[in-house]
């Protein structure tokens, strides 16, 4: 991910080398280890603990958002329902995602530079422009306001930060032993 995310326009990061992957994937347990888009602060606060994640760990990995789309059945109760949103975001955004049908449309998530791994993310959120709920929460007069601020205006910072915490990202529930595998092609077992 590094690479990725470098080829963005973002940060860099020393990866550590030789960590096992399993061989099995659970869709199951991956939707109930990340939190939804519907997600509130202590909820995503609460997920990210119970993977020794900080507070501030989560909200700067949040930050991966500033590249991606997602479909609008995701973000459509946000521009629909929510009153922490820019009037001007949400009607551009119910251009493209209907009250109902068009599931499957997509959006940026960044609507400022979707394709550039910057901190726009923080600043769409300081403009209450964030496309997640759960986004939206890391700035609505909560813990972390002063820390999406900071991030708004000092992409430096967040660089750094994110770097740091991808770190302790990767070092979650790492395989030893027999566990796992060391994949020659990342897109298959061996």
């Amino acid at each position: 991910m590094s690479d990725s995310v470098n080829l963005l326009g973002g940060p860099t990061w020393n990866v550590v080398l030789g960590r096992k992957d399993a061989q099995t994937a659970s869709q199951s347990q991956a939707n109930s280890d990340l939190p939804g888009p519907g997600s509130s602060l202590s909820t995503l606060i609460s997920m990210f603990a119970a993977k020794g994640l900080s507070p501030q760990d989560m909200a700067v990995l949040s930050g991966a958002h500033t590249i991606g789309q997602s479909r609008c059945f995701l973000f459509r109760d946000r521009i629909y329902n929510d009153n922490n949103i820019n009037a001007s975001f949400a009607a551009l955004r119910q251009q493209t995602c209907p009250l109902s049908g068009g599931d499957s449309n997509l959006a940026p998530i960044d609507v400022q530079s979707p394709i550039t791994f910057d901190n726009s993310f923080y600043v769409n959120l300081v403009n209450k422009q964030g496309l997640f709920h759960s986004d939206q929460e890391l700035f609505n007069g909560g813990s972390l306001d002063s820390l999406v601020a900071q991030y708004s205006k000092d992409q430096a910072a967040f660089f750094s930060a994110f770097a740091k915490s991808m770190v302790r990202l990767g070092a979650i529930n790492t395989l030893t032993g027999k566990n796992g595998e060391i994949r020659l092609n990342c897109r298959t077992i061996n």
